[in-house]
């Protein structure tokens, strides 16, 4: 095999890992000067911490930060990590093509003493900027945005360039707003509403120095600004503000423009919709407009422009690699997505869905009942996209990711510039109400302002119970800090969502939910956690509310004392145990949290383990459980005490007795018999077998992340389950096509 040339041959540029962005406002002001230095991110300096020690300044918790230990030595320079994959959607050859994505990587495959250069298939190195986002405890690189300028792409030959070790070079600065300003650039974006006009112009606030760094180094910087939007008269809209994004690349005026509109401030009076004319301007030229805006509150919209020319390039990331990460479960890699999968998505993905308060693939009723592909650790389109590298499925997944913002979930708390936290206010909640919201702490209530409905209808209704992870993947391959924030939003909302007593206020649990609410917001929480940068202060809130909850789960069921404890390995806190008249539950639920808890003990948060290997037990034994059958292992509901007050049943044996005729009880388990009884055939689990989210498909994950549970019989179920004989066709839809590792 060809060895790999010398990193030294062809240096690798890295740059600063970049402290999130918080975007400076027209009044606090965080100026950046062109003469400031750029740290090597991978440079033999002290190791950051994932987090800052932030100090609920109202709920009085310490959050103490994730120390990172850098344990892992340099990696030998030419090692390949993994690959990525660059088509041309031009026509013509383009020279000097800059292109940046996002990447997560293998714990210890990018130690903190090294970085990474770009080898093409024809042995060219390319340089590349790497920003780290963030580390593994062991100080390697967990997710990093990575830049290059391609030396050519031609049409219709993809160009793979591997991602190799290199030794770690000093960083050095590239293009500056100055530089931007002077070529020529300019970018705003004009609201009129109620017959006033209203700007914000991005060259202002970069001229004036308001402006934070996301991505700093040679090959690009990103500056981020934001202000409200402004009248002629300098009055300030109390609610609407702008965010722009401006991605510029050394040497090319190709610059992105990013533009994000919101109604988001928590606590400003008098939250409402809007309705105005909009307008965005790069270079002189009107890019976007949209007459008659239904901006809804607390929502967002986003759109995307170039100054200069836009790079024609898909960037084809290793889903493979992705999974080995551990960043998404392991879906079945033997999944063949027909050509119909992505023509049904571009079918769907159209018209007003697509725009501003749109929600694209999901739905605008978020808690409407049934099977859809956005239900699952990860939507269907994003699995999809994952596992296929399909620019279509691509382009639905990042689109519905931008829309995310049309839901009313934004709640920005204007003294950090941040989605809010329960940390700073633990007696928030969207429920009813100023009641039960005051901290006695500061003798303040804490409750948003009222929205009243004549001013605040909207079609788009959130509920945690059906809440899709949309933001997270779309953030991991492309970097983009929108979604980012995002994902943020929606963790943060899915806590302060709740009843403050019932979270026990700053500690954000879960508990009182439906038990799917509890499993998507572990979800979304665990997700928020391993992906924001270290140095983003939120990061430490969203391990805090992992902990408590992990912690609270621990206590009252994996210690086995708790008052939740039972042997079945069953959720019973919540609405869980409201089927069958009280005396039941539906495992198809359980078996959503048992996954969410999977995938968070895979990404390593180390109190997901043992309340795994609790709740395992349930989907084991509903498989392999002696004195039942696994034909109706995926039943709808199962009753599991005898009486509203009796105590839980001991044995699965009870649970499937109690749960079954008498006459289906005598039956020969997969029996024709049975077949005939439960309305199937014969090898076929009953509940929509055939279907990509019936109740059989509900339980997969489930049994896939049980299958290496230690003293379990995990391997026997997770065998009996794929030798049944209807199964569904998974490229309709694989969000649960998950496979033990």
């Amino acid at each position: 095999m060809e060895s790999a040339p010398s990193a030294q041959s062809a240096p690798a540029v890295t740059a600063a890992a970049t402290q999130s962005a918080v975007p400076a406002t027209d009044t606090a002001p965080v100026p950046a000067t062109d003469a400031a230095p750029v740290p090597a991110a991978d440079s033999t300096a002290p190791a950051a911490t994932a987090a800052s020690v932030t100090q609920g300044s109202r709920a009085g918790i310490l959050l103490t930060p994730t120390t990172l230990v850098p344990t892992t030595p340099s990696a030998t320079p030419g090692t390949v990590v993994t690959d990525v994959k660059f088509d041309s959607t031009s026509t013509v050859t383009q020279t000097g093509a800059p292109v940046t994505f996002g990447q997560v990587f293998v714990q210890g495959a990018v130690p903190l003493t090294s970085t990474l250069s770009g080898k093409l298939a024809n042995g060219t190195m390319v340089p590349l900027q790497l920003d780290v986002k963030a580390r593994h405890a062991d100080g390697s690189a967990r997710h990093a945005v990575i830049s290059a300028v391609l030396p050519s792409l031609t049409a219709g030959q993809p160009q793979v360039m591997s991602l190799v070790t290199a030794a770690p070079y000093a960083a050095s600065t590239g293009a500056t707003p100055a530089a931007l300003l002077s070529s020529g650039f300019t970018a705003a974006a004009h609201l009129t509403l109620a017959g006033k006009a209203y700007s914000v112009s991005a060259e202002t606030l970069l001229k004036d120095g308001k402006f934070t760094n996301w991505l700093a180094g040679p090959i690009v910087n990103e500056w981020h600004v934001t202000a409200p939007m402004k009248a002629a008269d300098g009055t300030s809209h109390p609610h609407l503000t702008a965010r722009i994004a401006i991605r510029s690349y050394t040497g090319s005026k190709k610059t992105r423009v990013d533009f994000t509109i919101e109604n988001n401030w928590a606590h400003e009076p008098e939250p409402q919709n809007f309705l105005y004319d909009a307008r965005l301007v790069v270079g002189g030229q009107t890019v976007y407009t949209k007459d008659a805006l239904n901006h809804f509150h607390h929502a967002r919209w986003r759109k995307l422009a170039w100054w200069g020319g836009e790079p024609q390039v898909d960037v084809k990331h290793n889903g493979a690699y992705m999974m080995q990460t551990r960043a998404v479960p392991n879906y079945d890699q033997t999944i063949v997505y027909p050509e119909s999968a992505f023509t049904a998505y571009m079918t769907t993905y159209t018209g007003t869905r697509t725009e501003p308060m749109g929600v694209g693939l999901a739905l605008f009723g978020m808690g409407a009942a049934g099977g859809r592909q956005d239900i699952g650790i990860l939507p269907g389109w994003t699995v999809t996209y994952l596992m296929s590298q399909d620019k279509r499925a691509k382009y639905v997944t990042m689109g519905t990711a931008d829309l995310a913002g049309s839901w009313p979930i934004h709640y920005r708390n204007k003294a950090t510039d941040r989605p809010v936290s329960l940390i700073d206010f633990p007696y928030l909640t969207i429920l009813g109400g100023s009641a039960g919201t005051l901290n006695k702490a500061t003798g303040k209530l804490e409750a948003f302002p009222s929205c009243p409905k004549s001013l605040c209808t909207v079609k788009n209704t959130p509920d945690t119970s059906h809440q899709p992870s949309f933001a997270y993947v779309p953030y991991i391959v492309s970097g983009d800090y929108y979604y980012l924030e995002e994902l943020q939003f929606w963790a943060m909302y899915s806590t302060f969502v709740s009843n403050p007593s019932y979270r026990e206020h700053g500690k954000g649990l879960v508990k009182s939910d439906q038990v799917r609410g509890q499993a998507w917001t572990l979800r979304t929480l665990a997700q928020a956690a391993w992906i924001s940068p270290d140095t983003d202060p939120l990061k430490a809130h969203f391990e805090y509310f992992m902990g408590t909850n992990l912690d609270w789960f621990n206590e009252n069921y994996t210690n086995g004392n708790g008052a939740f404890a039972n042997t079945l390995g069953v959720i019973t806190n919540g609405y869980a145990v409201t089927y069958k008249s009280g005396l039941g539950i539906g495992p198809w639920m359980d078996d959503f949290f048992t996954s969410a808890i999977g995938y968070a003990s895979e990404m390593g948060f180390t109190k997901a383990t043992p309340l795994l290997a609790y709740k395992s037990k349930f989907p084991v034994d509903r498989m392999t459980a002696a004195g039942s059958c696994w034909q109706d292992g995926a039943a709808y509901s199962m009753q599991i005490r005898d009486t509203t007050t009796g105590p839980f049943y001991s044995t699965f044996a009870q649970v499937y007795k109690a749960t079954h005729t008498p006459e289906v009880n005598a039956m020969v388990c997969n029996s024709p018999a049975m077949a005939t009884a439960l309305k199937v055939k014969v090898g076929e689990m009953p509940g929509y077998s055939g279907v990509t989210t019936g109740y059989p498909s509900n339980m997969q994950p489930a049994l896939a992340y049980a299958a290496n549970v230690p003293g379990l019989e995990g391997k026997t179920a997770w065998a009996k389950f794929m030798a049944r004989t209807v199964k569904p066709n998974y490229s309709k839809g694989p969000q649960f096509a998950i496979v033990p590792r």
